[in-house]
């Protein structure tokens, strides 16, 4: 019922003086399921490049600092803030996303939050000399955390997954091989043909194909990992990956 269609291509959306919301289905082959509805918030304009509307100055930046220990990171510090003093003509969101996009993120961090040249120094400088400062956050994160395998759901296949590891990974194939031999009572054709993609084999097209396709490949995938000696803490799946999981 109803005039709900999946779209099959762009389409374009135009204001029509109303909020525009879109629904989002987290299943990889779906109907109409909405599991999330998100309404689009309209952007403030700024009064110039880089300012806050009303006039209230440049918007904060994080200036984003790691390093493996907290001498090295007060070093970094420093360094950076000579780079700032020397490079007066840098502009400071330049230097902002290239500490976001470039740089490592090693086990001791900091953030200072500044909206201009002078207050980025003077929280580099604070931090440089390990003294608080409003706009210094530091922290230690955790590099060596437990581990999840998360198993996807149908959708995320594509055609030849899994074939060089086959050839490549003995581990993974003995799995593959297993999983055959046990689908092989129950379907008409050959999982290691599917994943091959050998003449003849059935495509991933196929409900019927992908779903345990899908499901031997996870399998394999995650007795590999803890071949190499990476042992989950937890599994979980959603869909198809949750059958994997369990």
């Amino acid at each position: 019922a109803g005039a709900v269609e999946l779209l099959t291509e762009a389409r374009a959306w135009p204001e029509t003086g109303r909020p525009r919301r879109a629904a989002v289905s987290s299943f990889g082959v779906s109907g109409t399921n909405a599991h999330v509805i998100l309404e689009h918030v309209p952007a403030p304009a700024p009064d110039s490049d880089g300012e806050r509307a009303g006039g209230e100055g440049p918007l904060p930046l994080p200036l984003p600092v790691s390093a493996r220990g907290h001498q090295a990171l007060q070093a970094q510090a420093a360094r950076l803030d000579t780079h700032l003093a020397a490079r007066p003509e840098q502009e400071l969101t330049d230097v902002a996303q290239a500490l976001a996009t470039t740089r490592a993120a090693l086990e001791q961090r900091a953030v200072v939050v500044a909206a201009d040249r002078e207050e980025a120094r003077h929280g580099l400088t604070a931090l440089a000399h390990g003294t608080a400062a409003p706009s210094v956050l530091t922290g230690s994160a955790d590099l060596e955390g437990k581990v999840v395998f998360v198993l996807p759901g149908q959708g995320s296949q594509w055609a030849g997954m899994g074939a060089e590891l086959l050839d490549s990974s003995p581990v993974f194939a003995q799995a593959m091989a297993e999983c055959a031999e046990a689908l092989a009572p129950h379907v008409d054709w050959s999982l290691l043909d599917v994943v091959r993609q050998a003449p003849g084999a059935p495509t991933l097209d196929r409900c019927d194909v992908v779903q345990p396709a899908s499901f031997a490949v996870m399998v394999s995938l995650a007795r590999m990992w803890r071949s190499h000696g990476v042992e989950p803490d937890a599994v979980v799946g959603h869909s198809q990956g949750e059958i994997a999981a369990a």
